[in-house]
């Protein structure tokens, strides 16, 4: 998973966050990194050392340099410092972490476990389009929705949006059929799974090929960043459509 072209197709890096809640942080960090991550404890913190593991690791995979020098911008990790010109989207749910990797900006990444949201059909009458009601609650599949919900997540990240009055900005048909309100025939939208958990990625290319995804080896405690993680199994990608313009009432 290497290469440094514009024409890259995007990467997905996933990994199982470490049992452990009391890492301590790794040398390699920034000194913004350091500062954030001292204000963090339990949970919080481990996610935090976790994801910024998981950010070397993917830059590394994908430009070929050591993972350890590797570093994101300060504040939200939306882009690399070095290397220079990769653009970031992460996602955490439930001990999984997951990082994209893209030559573009315009990139969103959602994860979400399978079997998760167990009043979904509330969730859908109160924020889908009447389009998106129809067919969700006559299907009654919580997949479906789960999809559903993380195409516009991961739609509203690679267009810098929140949630809050923009989840119908994308209406997504039952054949999967997308339409979003920004322009531009190369917003694609990429649905996968990795175990039980649902993995989608939203990004502008204008070629058709799918991104790359793995799953990496669990860190061990000490978070060691120079040696690239072994892959423990690739991404199984189920569908990956174009966006195509939403048309205005």
């Amino acid at each position: 998973m290497t290469g440094s072209s514009p024409e890259t197709v995007p990467s997905v890096w996933l990994c199982r966050e470490p049992a452990s809640q009391n890492q301590t942080a790794p040398e390699w960090l920034t000194d913004f990194e350091q500062a954030t991550v001292a204000g963090f404890s339990g949970l919080k913190r481990r996610e935090y050392l976790c994801s910024r593991w998981l950010i070397r690791q993917a830059l590394a995979g994908t430009s070929g340099i050591a993972g350890e020098i590797c570093r994101p911008v300060d504040g939200r990790p939306v882009c690399s410092v070095h290397p220079p010109g990769w653009h970031l989207s992460l996602s955490h749910s439930h001990g999984l972490s997951a990082c994209a990797v893209a030559a573009r900006p315009g990139l969103g990444l959602d994860i979400e476990p399978l079997g998760r949201h167990p009043h979904w059909q509330k969730v859908v009458r109160r924020w889908f389009t009447p389009g998106e009601q129809a067919w969700l609650l006559a299907g009654n599949q919580c997949e479906n929705f789960l999809k559903v919900w993380t195409l516009k997540e991961a739609w509203l990240k690679a267009t810098g949006r929140g949630i809050a009055g923009n989840l119908q900005t994308l209406e997504v048909g039952p054949d999967f059929r997308l339409s979003g309100d920004r322009g531009g025939n190369d917003w694609i939208a990429s649905v996968g799974q990795v175990n039980d958990f649902l993995v989608t990625l939203v990004y502008r290319h204008s070629g058709n090929s799918l991104p790359s995804g793995c799953l990496l080896q669990t860190p061990q405690e000490s978070l060691r960043a120079e040696r690239p993680a072994a892959v423990v199994t690739s991404l199984k990608w189920l569908f990956h459509n174009h966006i195509t313009v939403l048309e205005q009432e």
